[in-house]
């Protein structure tokens, strides 16, 4: 999960995707027009149908002033929020179910299985912040368990190694078992 920005895909995909659709209707894009944008058969290559779906589910949260239209500021703002706020366990759901949320399938896997422990604030949300830190978190556990993992290993050059099978098997106290015969 090693980048700066993880939900910088869907950032991307939604903007593009409003970007997209305010160039179709001029006047605005409301619901109808995101509907109408939906079913269309001639966007079906073009348009990104999960973001898309995540605009016209998510609607009225991001009309801000609810004049049923979604404006680039509107836009703006919800991007914004995401950035700062991040997202919460359903909106990830929702775009990881349709696919296209612009983070591999392993990754969104990882946060959703992990989104309580990531979510260090406990408001419901993860930001990029909070995923980054998990996964540095959790590279320096391994990395601890490793090493604690590797010293108790060492012990084997003093006392030896006892899954060794073979008589030449060295250790550090090897000479004072040794006995006078060799």
């Amino acid at each position: 999960m090693a980048n700066n920005n993880l939900l910088a895909g869907v950032y991307a995909g939604l903007t593009n995707t409003y970007s997209y659709l305010a160039s179709q209707y001029p006047n605005g894009l409301t619901l109808e027009n995101l509907t109408e944008a939906r079913t269309n058969s001639s966007n079906l290559g073009v348009l990104n149908q999960t973001f898309a779906s995540y605009l016209q589910n998510n609607f009225s949260a991001i009309d801000d002033d609810g004049d049923g239209t979604i404006t680039a500021e509107e836009m703006n703002n919800l991007s914004n929020r995401i950035s700062t706020q991040g997202l919460t366990r359903a909106e990830l759901t929702q775009l990881y179910a349709s696919g296209a949320s612009g983070i591999s399938e392993s990754t969104m896997s990882k946060i959703l299985e992990h989104f309580d422990e990531m979510d260090t604030n406990h408001d419901g949300r993860i930001t990029s912040a909070e995923i980054s830190a998990y996964d540095i978190n959790c590279a320096r556990m391994e990395v601890e368990d490793e090493f604690n993992n590797r010293r108790a290993t060492d012990m084997s050059v003093f006392y030896g190694d006892s899954s060794s099978s073979s008589a030449d098997t060295y250790s550090l106290l090897s000479y004072k078992y040794k006995s006078n015969k060799d």
